[in-house]
């Protein structure tokens, strides 16, 4: 399957690449960007042509797919091209700004009969597969909370330095949509969606920096319909935290704190703390699942309501946030 590159915007589209280039049914044909200059020095790298005009790349039948690292605000308008001209399409997170964008994508996507992947990785993860595994066998009794915290400190500037790590472009936030939250906050978000249910309320807090477009930190609660609370934490100013999810329930805990997963329960290990470490089946990377679904009619494991409840909790976070209040998702 013959794959275009569609923007080297996003700092993950490095590991789309190396993922594609591994995979033995896949081949790069061509690369665009919306910034010329950006684009042809990666397919110069690549050994592989630039094209300037993405109308050329999409009618292309030579081209079979296409990986979308662009600016989230132009996910929509290439998404839609590329579907109408049946092309295959794997997107980096978020699909699009709102429920609304979202819908019409997947009709149009449909209507094609074409298959989309977006990228959510961490319900590939062992972590994952913990979490829900404790909860399939009742370890936990009731599940009551879950807290998730994912951050980095991308935007912190080292002394004698002018930035952070992280590219100017994800402080944009016409081509973002936002800042830590809409990017790194996505994948508590999906995670916690996924384990608690489906979402009711938002309340959050979007921590903006004094020269930033964009929130820098951010914190949201949700309380979903089974009467789980999600605690959600994220941040670019964060140096050596840890990836955290935390599972609380009637008669247990979980703890997954950087690859380490430790559970306390009833249920188990007489009551005290022991690590789990038994070897986790593997499960493919979301690229992977993408093809398997086009070659073999594979189902994914990640789901159109991964990605539409994804796109919910950021839209009511930022609500809250401006509106100062609680946002109820059904209104």
């Amino acid at each position: 399957m013959n794959v275009a590159l569609l923007s080297r915007w996003h700092v993950h589209a490095n590991d789309y690449v190396r993922e594609v280039l591994e995979h033995e049914q896949l081949t790069i044909g061509a690369v665009w960007d919306e910034e010329v200059d950006r684009g042809k020095a990666w397919a110069d790298e690549l050994g592989v042509p630039f094209e300037k005009d993405l109308g050329v790349i999409l009618s292309n039948p030579d081209i079979d797919a296409v990986v979308v690292s662009t600016p989230t605000n132009l996910h929509k308008e290439i998404i839609l091209a590329a579907a109408e001209k049946k092309k295959h399409i794997f997107t980096e997170k978020v699909l699009a700004f709102t429920n609304e964008d979202c819908e019409e994508i997947y009709n149009v996507v449909e209507k094609h009969g074409v298959e989309l992947m977006v990228s959510l990785p961490r319900l590939t993860e062992k972590e994952f597969y913990y979490a829900e595994k404790a909860l399939k066998e009742n370890w936990l009794g009731t599940l009551t909370m879950v807290r998730c915290r994912l951050a980095h400190n991308g935007a912190v500037v080292p002394e004698g330095g002018t930035q952070g790590w992280l590219p100017d472009r994800f402080f944009n936030k016409e081509q973002a949509g936002g800042g830590s939250l809409i990017d790194l906050g996505a994948h508590p978000i999906y995670l916690t969606n996924r384990l608690a249910g489906t979402p009711n309320t938002v309340f959050s807090r979007l921590q903006q920096g004094a020269n930033s477009e964009v929130d820098e930190s951010a914190a949201v609660i949700v309380e979903y319909e089974s009467g789980v609370l999600g605690v959600l934490e994220t941040s670019f100013l964060s140096h050596g935290s840890p990836f955290q999810l935390e599972l609380y329930g009637t008669e247990g805990t979980l703890l997954c704190v950087d690859g380490e997963i430790r559970m306390k329960s009833i249920h188990h290990g007489h009551g005290k703390w022991f690590v789990l470490d038994e070897k986790v089946p593997s499960v493919p990377k979301p690229l992977e699942q993408w093809v398997a679904k086009i070659k073999s009619g594979i189902e994914p494991t990640i789901t159109k309501t991964d990605v539409i409840n994804l796109t919910k909790i950021n839209d009511a976070a930022a609500l809250s946030n401006f509106e100062g209040c609680r946002v109820t998702l059904s209104s």
